[in-house]
């Protein structure tokens, strides 16, 4: 003879299952979460942030800087504004932006 399971039985059993299903539907949002910035990472790689037009890259005193083509935005990457100020006065206006900025 089957053994029905107790009302406490269910309920336990009922939240388990409940926050299963609500972890399951947070790791699939943080997975489309991540492959949505992927996918807008690789379509505006090469572009302005700010207008999307085309980046052209400039040298300036050893380093690959980012210039806009469209608003004439300049962009640095992770660091490069260190590799900037390498070895300017610390009044000047670059020095001025890496202790805003870094």
């Amino acid at each position: 003879m089957p053994v029905k399971p107790t009302e406490q039985e269910e309920e336990f059993f009922a939240r388990q299952e409940f926050a299963r299903r609500k972890h399951a539907l947070v790791d699939q949002a943080s997975r489309a979460a991540e492959e949505e910035r992927q996918r807008l990472l690789a379509v505006t790689q090469g572009h302005c942030p700010q207008c999307g037009a085309a980046l052209i890259v400039v040298p300036y005193r050893g380093v690959e800087i980012d210039k806009c083509s469209h608003c004439q935005g300049v962009w640095l990457d992770c660091g490069e504004l260190e590799q900037v100020t390498a070895g300017e006065p610390e009044e000047g206006f670059l020095s001025g932006l890496k202790r805003l900025f870094g």
